[in-house]
């Protein structure tokens, strides 16, 4: 009787889980600004187009250093490159913690996304050096498990901490977590070098404009563009529209975003598993419909009893999981060996410039007419975003037959 062989050794599993823990504290860094919204504003007297600021700024900022790290990504052992750049993390997190005023906020924000904006290029180019493209749906499924542990526990935890003592608290234990992963990663990690016997000679700037200026690398960072745009403008607000729209207490936010990140911890294993079964590009599609009608639906919420809250969310999430599991895998094999680490770089910057730019739009369009008042035209916010939806769903569509044909040539 043979026995079955493991989709994944115990190391593989290892870097799997390490990458997970990795990629929730940046997750949650990121995503607890949003629920933080609604104590931020009032605390600090700030308007919803200067909170958007705070959101937007983490963004450029990560997308500048990405652009700027890029070029050299394919050039230096990958696991230092990751220490390097979550160190940065480690200590923009902890500027956060003691920012007592908004200048302040706005540079630690710009500090954060500096090393944490090129994070997740390098945790990507690990996976897609790691892992062959016939499991990496399951590996995006896992690793997307950390945005819905942040939910589940980082959020909550967040909310709590700043609910509790102050805001300020959340962000010195995202700080003091980080620290640890980044000592488990220094200590376990191996050395990730093999991208180094393909090496180029081409200096950092050409690298980084040969990647750059590659017409099928152009269509992977205009779909990442659009993919950007839907999350970005939909999620800065969504507490406050939760608070003053749809009269949610705060206390209760918590139990929101405990119940959806439950949900999504148990769909993401799921959901990677069917994208390689399925495929792809299907699991794209069905998220994003699923996503479109959500997204409409959620925007044009009034006052509602909580289970219905908590439904909404719960259906809207799968889809935007379905969505980031099946579309990353994707795109992953869109890069050569050799271009991987820049072209992650560049994809990861215009995905955090494309993200700043929406949220900083969407504070322009929400307009909140006195503290504590609803959120007006939050639904506006939605039918934009479910439009960047159908169009990604063309460009995803054609980088999928790219990448099906080039696969049939070449074993990534």
């Amino acid at each position: 009787m043979s026995i079955k062989k493991p989709v994944f050794t115990a190391y593989e599993k290892f870097v799997i889980a390490i990458l997970s823990l990795l990629q929730f504290t940046v997750i949650l860094d990121f995503m607890v600004l949003s629920p933080l919204g609604a104590i931020l504003m009032p605390e600090m007297g700030i308007s919803t187009s200067q909170f958007g600021l705070v959101v937007s700024v983490y963004a450029f900022s990560a997308g500048t250093s990405g652009l700027l790290a890029a070029g050299f990504a394919d050039s230096f052992d990958r696991k230092k490159m990751l220490l390097f750049f979550y160190l940065g993390f480690v200590l923009g997190t902890l500027f956060c913690g003691v920012a007592h005023t908004y200048p302040l906020l706005l540079c630690a924000r710009i500090i954060t996304g500096i090393f944490g904006g090129v994070i997740g290029s390098i945790s990507m180019a690990i996976i897609t050096d790691a892992f062959r493209m016939e499991v990496r749906g399951r590996v995006m499924g896992f690793v997307q498990m950390s945005f819905a542990a942040s939910q589940v526990l980082g959020i909550p935890i967040g909310l709590y901490l700043a609910t509790s003592l102050s805001w300020h608290a959340t962000f010195l234990m995202i700080a003091a977590l980080a620290a640890v992963i980044g000592v488990l990663i220094a200590l376990k990690l191996k050395p990730i070098t093999g991208h180094l016997s393909r090496k180029h000679d081409k200096s950092a700037f050409q690298h980084l404009w040969h990647t750059a200026s590659n017409p099928f690398y152009i269509r992977g960072f205009m779909a990442t563009i659009l993919l950007a745009t839907g999350g970005f403008m939909i999620m800065p607000f969504s507490s406050a529209f939760l608070v003053n729209n749809v009269l949610i207490p705060e206390t209760r936010l918590s139990i929101i975003f405990f119940i959806t990140g439950l949900f999504t911890i148990v769909t993401s294993p799921i959901l990677g598993r069917l994208s390689d079964r399925l495929g792809k590009y299907r699991i794209f599609v069905f998220g994003s419909l699923l996503s479109m009608v959500m997204v409409t639906i959620y925007t044009h919420l009034g006052p509602n009893p909580i289970w219905i809250v908590i439904l909404t969310n719960v259906i809207l999430f799968m889809g935007i999981s379905s969505r980031m599991i099946s579309s990353s895998a994707l795109i992953s094999g869109v890069p050569n060996a050799e271009d991987r680490g820049a072209y992650m770089g560049i994809n990861s910057a215009i995905q955090q410039v494309s993200g700043g730019i929406a949220s900083f739009v969407a504070g322009l369009i929400v307009f909140q007419p006195a503290q504590n008042a609803p959120l007006q035209h939050y639904d506006t916010v939605g039918y934009v975003t479910a439009c960047t939806m159908l169009i990604t769903m063309v460009m995803m569509y054609l980088i999928d037959r790219e990448v099906a044909k080039k696969l049939n040539i070449i074993h990534v």
